[in-house]
């Protein structure tokens, strides 16, 4: 299960590996917290607009990895915050799903980040430990036929402690394909050329490790 905060955080993060789960036979499934409403230095587009746009674009980079499926939580762009309602939600989600890894964003990078990635990671770590896990942490969710799930590990992308690389080289241009599909965001990038400009990117995530192109993660064992 991949946990972003939005619309194209995992095509970023994490697409090559995705790509190389799903060809391994893994099922994985994408939740997006926010619409992305506001990612755009358009004035002149309208919130409820771009948030059709960006989950289309969403859609059409899932299938390109072959995401099995795509939840929208449909929250405000800049507005997520560390509420009980927020990680209930999750939790929601890894409870129906029952994922043996989350993929998410790390909340502990230092410095500049998306207040929403750091938000979104802080409640994913406490969804998966306890809340998930605890049969007594929702009892509503029980009586749907939510019951608990232990999650076995979270890799966190966009962080600066990498302890994990997942060798991309073969998948790397179904992730130039999953994220030239965010059209909306990559346009207002500016850059010239997408292809260099990431395989640069995937070269620099490489570092320290014995592949050419790779993604870097955090990788946390959950307690049990």
């Amino acid at each position: 299960m991949v946990i972003s905060a939005h619309p194209d955080d995992s095509e970023f993060g994490a697409a090559g590996s995705v790509a190389k789960w799903t060809r391994e036979g893994k099922r994985v499934v994408y939740v997006v917290c926010t619409s992305g409403n506001k990612g755009s230095d358009n004035p002149d587009i309208p919130p409820q607009q771009l948030a059709k746009i960006r989950e289309k674009e969403q859609k059409d980079a899932a299938a390109v990895l072959g995401v099995s499926e795509v939840v929208s939580l449909g929250y405000p762009d800049q507005g997520l915050e560390d509420t009980p309602d927020f990680r209930k939600a999750i939790v929601r989600q890894i409870r129906t799903y029952k994922p043996d890894t989350i993929v998410t964003l790390d909340p502990y990078r230092r410095y500049i980040w998306h207040r929403d990635h750091r938000i979104t990671g802080q409640v994913v770590l406490d969804a998966v430990y306890p809340f998930a896990r605890d049969i007594l942490a929702y009892p509503d969710l029980i009586q749907e036929g939510l019951m608990p799930h232990k999650v076995k590990e979270i890799l966190f992308f966009g962080t600066e402690d990498v302890n994990l690389h997942v060798d991309i080289s073969e998948t790397f241009d179904l992730k130039l394909k999953a994220l030239s599909c965010h059209k909306s965001q990559i346009d207002q990038m500016g850059i010239p050329d997408l292809e260099k400009w990431l395989r640069q990117r995937c070269r620099i995530m490489a570092e320290g490790s014995e592949f050419e192109l790779a993604e870097a993660f955090h990788q946390v064992k959950a307690p049990h």
